[in-house]
């Protein structure tokens, strides 16, 4: 390797132990390619862009940190059509040190369906680890210029945003007395599957040989190899930023269709709201106006999916119900979402009748946790309290069918607590790290505080220095480490 490798690597460097890396200095001299792409991007020195890129894909520490990326995400044990994973440091040191432009050829993705919640299937595509890798490398030169790029309201599979972002987004353009009472939903039709490529190809800044050997490669089922014409299959590690960049400028269209008719567009990957001053003016300019735009990528609405709503009504986005009560706006979880959720648990629960009580209650916390996490920052308190009721009926349900002869006394000694004024708290005993008995409680969805959340500033992005402050400060706010863009500054 070059001889500029050997400081951003640790005394192991000649042994090439993958676990001896520091990867903070690594991380440091990609941010700081990436800084400087983002810098080219706002400038429009497409030039420099290009250049800049090819340096990014081309160094150790990108190929390094791509490696890092494909190893260490949930599908790190899931192989492409080759049947190969990387587990062991000195399989990911040869497979970055094997990352070449040079003779790379992309395999058919491994096909793969995953259920809808309408009964339906979603096809997934699963590259091989060589291809995902490839495609973590130029995605650390692409998502700078997408970053610079994107539509400031777009929520979806960007750093440092959310649904809550764009929950937080609809808040403020429809919770005013005055705000747009009418609302377009939009949803294209099988977005990552019918993008154009040659659109993708004409407009994606990135290295065009290896984007058109991306979307050429075709995929795999059941032993027989299928071309694709067109679209970028879910599953692959760049597809949601590609999608992203093709819906960018979705918001300006929308805006110039109608200026001054209080039009507002919130987007979250191919999900989106578009308010307005009246439903003549959606429906009779802006939505032309979209379907044109998405016509020139390949793309259309979903008619069943696609509807202009009153606000009185209200709308379902991203498993939240916004909606105006006498003129006061209150966004809350779906009803869908929660009939999910307790069939879920009343599913694992019905499934598991002999596990013991303290796995049941770490299941069904994990599940719980995690939905009311989601719901925190909006008008959930009333659907938590029917969550945690429900809960506790499937429990006792759960309890009686264990000991169908047990008196009701003698199930509350064995399984129930009593903490301050609460009677009823479902809990297992169980051990600490350090080995001394403790108990372990049936998580409450009440007992998640109701915070609402502070949104990120639309035109905010980590590649703008001008920003670096914003992101700490946030950071800080939420307890996150801020060391990932602190090296980044000085050469912004």
């Amino acid at each position: 390797m070059t001889a500029t490798v050997k400081p951003l690597i640790g005394a192991s460097f000649k042994a090439a132990q993958w676990d001896a890396i520091n990867w903070r200095p690594i991380e440091q001299q990609v941010q700081r390619l990436q800084m400087r792409i983002a810098k080219a991007t706002r400038e429009q020195r497409w030039g420099k862009v290009k250049a800049l890129q090819w340096l990014l894909t081309h160094s150790f520490a990108g190929k390094l940190l791509a490696v890092r990326r494909v190893t260490q995400n949930t599908g790190r044990n899931t192989p492409g059509v080759d049947g190969d994973i990387w587990k062991t440091p000195a399989r990911k040191w040869q497979a970055a040190q094997s990352l070449q432009r040079r003779g790379y050829q992309p395999q058919p993705l491994r096909r793969i369906y995953i259920p809808k919640k309408n009964g339906k299937r979603r096809p997934l595509g699963i590259p091989c680890m060589g291809c995902r890798a490839m495609q973590a490398l130029h995605l650390h030169a692409l998502e700078p210029v997408a970053e610079t790029l994107a539509d400031p309201n777009s929520y979806g599979f960007r750093p440092k945003r959310s649904t809550a972002d764009a929950i937080a987004q609809c808040f403020q353009v429809l919770s005013r007395k005055n705000s747009a009472q009418w609302i377009l939903e939009g949803d294209i039709k099988a977005c990552f599957d019918r993008i154009s490529h040659s659109w993708l190809l004409e407009h994606i800044p990135m290295d065009k040989r290896i984007l058109a050997q991306w979307l050429a490669a075709g995929y795999m089922e059941e032993g027989s190899v299928y071309p694709t014409q067109a679209g970028t299959p879910q599953g692959g590690i760049a597809s949601p930023v590609l999608a992203n960049m093709a819906l960018d400028g979705l918001e300006v269209v929308a805006q110039q269709a109608a200026r001054n008719q209080k039009i507002n567009v919130i987007k979250y990957a191919d999900d989106f709201v578009i308010t307005g001053a009246s439903k003549e003016v959606l429906e009779q300019r802006v939505l032309p106006a979209v379907m044109e735009f998405l016509g020139m990528r390949g793309l259309e609405l979903s008619e069943e999916k696609t509807h202009i709503t009153h606000i009185d009504d209200g709308f379902d986005f991203l498993g939240f119900n916004v909606r105006k009560y006498n003129g006061k706006l209150l966004i809350k979880p779906t009803k869908a979402s929660v009939k999910g959720l307790l069939k879920d648990i009343r599913v694992l629960i019905k499934a598991r009748k002999a596990i013991t009580t303290e796995q049941l209650i770490r299941q069904l916390n994990s599940k719980l946790r995690g939905w009311a996490n989601y719901y925190r920052h909006v008008v959930s308190k009333e659907s938590f309290n029917y969550v945690d009721a429900q809960v506790f009926r499937a429990v006792m349900a759960w309890i009686k069918r264990r000991h169908p002869h047990k008196s009701v006394d003698w199930k509350k000694r064995r399984y129930f607590r009593l903490d301050d004024l609460r009677q009823w708290v479902f809990f297992a005993p169980t051990r600490d790290k350090a080995g001394a008995i403790t108990t372990l409680d049936l998580f409450r969805a009440t007992s998640v505080p109701i915070v609402r959340h502070v949104k990120i500033r639309a035109w905010a992005t980590p590649y703008d220095p001008a920003y670096i402050a914003y992101f700490i400060q946030r950071a800080q706010s939420r307890r996150v480490s801020r060391r990932t863009w602190s090296g980044a500054l000085a050469d912004a």
